[in-house]
């Protein structure tokens, strides 16, 4: 089973049994929060990417890309052709803390997000580098589209995004207690059964562990 966008919304509304006009005219909103509280909860390979950028001599700060969603890692090549280096995430606080002084230059050891636009390195580099960042990115949500349009998430995590949806349209209603619970549940059911495929099943494979043994009923 899988959805397009039109099929999703028309779901939710025959689930809730209302076309309610106020209600349909914010299914695109219920729809785009599904897919952050999937994609925020869920780390899927699929959702990783890197990007490149100059982190320069003197210059503590380096763009955050477009579409980021979370930090990986990020490594350092320095201009002087040494070897390359990864430098740690740290809150904020703690790489102003370490590196109070931007004017010390040094080799990075930490980073940090300063904003939406930035990262902060600390100590400030003491000679240019390319930055090489992985991270997971926030793809195009299925609400970009036509309504034939589809996404991995609408192919693939159908159930969570369609529960998702539910949650956040039932709390939209007022609905009551009841099937706000319910949703919940199976959307937190289809989440972890998501989570569990990016998190685990997708990290190894039966050359090197083996088939699962699940003992006889």
């Amino acid at each position: 089973m899988s959805f397009t966008y039109g099929e999703l919304k028309q779901a939710v509304q025959d689930f809730i049994e209302s076309s309610e006009t106020t209600l349909v005219n914010n299914l695109p909103v219920f729809i785009r929060m599904a897919e952050e509280r999937i994609l925020k909860t869920a780390q899927l390979s699929l959702f990783q990417t890197n990007a490149t950028a100059e982190a320069l001599s003197g210059q503590p700060y380096v763009p955050v890309p477009g579409n980021f969603l979370a930090p990986m890692s990020l490594s350092l090549f320095p201009s002087n052709g040494s070897e390359m280096f990864f430098v740690e995430f740290k809150d904020l606080s703690f790489v102003q803390t370490y590196s109070p002084d931007q004017s010390i230059a040094g080799a990075p050891r930490y980073y940090a997000q300063f904003d939406n636009d930035y990262f902060l390195l600390g100590p400030t580099p003491n000679q240019d580098y390319i930055a090489q960042l992985q991270y997971m990115y926030r793809p195009a949500s299925l609400t970009a589209g036509g309504d034939d349009g589809t996404t991995w998430l609408s192919e693939n995590a159908e159930l969570a995004l369609l529960y998702g949806t539910l949650l956040e349209a039932s709390v939209f209603i007022k609905n009551g207690p009841e099937m706000v619970q319910l949703y919940t549940t199976r959307a937190n059911e289809a989440i972890a059964a998501l989570k569990m495929l990016g998190e685990a099943k997708q990290t190894t494979d039966e050359y090197r562990t083996g088939e699962i043994v699940r003992r006889k009923q």
